[in-house]
């Protein structure tokens, strides 16, 4: 029997012909008045998918986040749930729950009580509910909190009480709205790890919206980057950072340097890009651009080497410059290195060892360097 492990690591049904979406948005736009929320989108998401909505506010994922849940209907296009179309089917209706940023439970009951809510709303016998309180609590590692009331509980309990009262229902999607946005920073990264393991173990799909991108990364399978109410791009967390498809999602996610140029040549698998004050880059690619076209180059922070002196074939991929800023973070050491072009690059590095017996100066003359396949060509 495979671990939960080696199931999250080989699980990949988008990349299967054969497989079916669970999940469909087909050719969906929202409008308020004159304001297109999400325009003409189409995307799908698979079934035990841990699915991450990611961008910046007003970039409509919420909003899709709500068709789905069914608080607001499309104004064109279909949304399908497991083969059927969820046109005017209501909330309570819908095999789906979700869970808000602000938990909104009820400040009047316990525990247990706001996890029972919906099971009794929804006619459950007595004795299964308290069955299922009791599992959902033992899930969510709150057996002794049951009888307090939420204000007797800290914030990443509350969260936890949230999750349990979303999950009593045993929804086949559960949707899940900023849901750590509350939480400090450490708390949310512990949490981040549990939404994980207990998506595996239910064998649910959750769908969640998010501004937070080390959040997405660190938890979804695949991630769409949205912007004005279109996707982006749709791959895993690897395939965003490391190969992202524009200009856009490359200055989106994480730290980036980018370069703008000409096409100097383009061939047998690489561009050569003619960039500010002789600066030659050459890129692996399949791309064959124009020679003379504009094309930029993207590269990781932790792509660059900053070395003290040139390095051999220091005519490409190479350029010479000035330490403008040093920033020692315990774990790496963030460099800002302005170029004789005026540009600034930032690099980084790790700090395998406890000490350096010579460390890098402001102002010291440095050069940085980077390999043909450490970064990709912007064709946009």
């Amino acid at each position: 029997m495979k671990s939960l492990g080696n199931i999250r690591r080989t699980f990949a049904p988008w990349a299967d012909p054969a497989s079916k979406p669970f999940i469909s948005f087909k050719n969906v736009t929202k409008k308020f008045g004159d304001f297109t929320a999400v325009n003409d989108l189409s995307l799908n998401i698979y079934h035990r998918e841990f699915f991450a909505l990611l961008g910046a506010s007003g970039c409509g994922k919420s909003t899709l986040l709500r068709m789905l849940a069914g608080f607001e209907q499309p104004t064109s296009g279909e949304v399908i749930l497991d083969g059927t179309n969820l046109a005017g089917t209501p909330p309570h209706r819908r095999p789906v729950n979700m869970m808000f940023q602000s938990y909104a439970l009820f400040p009047h009951m316990t525990v247990e009580k706001n996890i029972a809510f919906g099971l009794r709303q929804d006619g459950m016998p007595k004795d299964e509910i308290i069955e299922r309180v009791m599992q959902m609590l033992k899930m969510v590692k709150l057996e002794q909190f049951a009888s307090r009331k939420p204000n007797q509980l800290s914030g990443g309990q509350r969260q936890r009480v949230a999750l349990a009262r979303s999950l009593a229902k045993r929804p086949k999607v559960l949707l899940l709205d900023e849901p750590l946005g509350a939480l400090d920073k450490k708390l949310r990264e512990e949490t981040q790890f549990e939404l994980m393991d207990l998506q595996q173990n239910l064998g649910l799909t959750f769908v969640v919206v998010t501004h937070d991108q080390e959040e997405a990364m660190t938890m979804a399978d695949r991630i769409a980057v949205m912007s004005h109410g279109k996707v982006i791009q749709v791959a895993t967390p690897a395939e965003i950072y490391e190969a992202p498809n524009s200009r856009f999602v490359a200055d989106f996610i994480g730290d980036v340097n980018i370069f703008d140029g000409q096409v100097a040549s383009a061939g047998a698998g690489r561009v050569e890009i003619a960039v500010d004050s002789g600066l030659t880059i050459k890129v692996a690619t399949s791309d064959k651009p124009a020679k003379g076209s504009n094309a930029g180059f993207a590269i990781r922070p932790e792509k660059l080497k900053v070395l003290r002196h040139p390095p051999p074939h220091s005519s490409v991929n190479a350029a010479s410059g000035e330490l403008w800023d040093i920033g020692y973070l315990g774990d790496m050491t963030v460099f800002h290195v302005k170029l004789k072009s005026g540009k600034v690059v930032k690099a980084s590095s790790l700090n395998a060892q406890r000490a350096v017996d010579d460390p890098f100066t402001y102002d010291q003359e440095v050069w940085i360097s980077f390999a043909e396949d450490a970064g990709v060509l912007l064709r946009d």
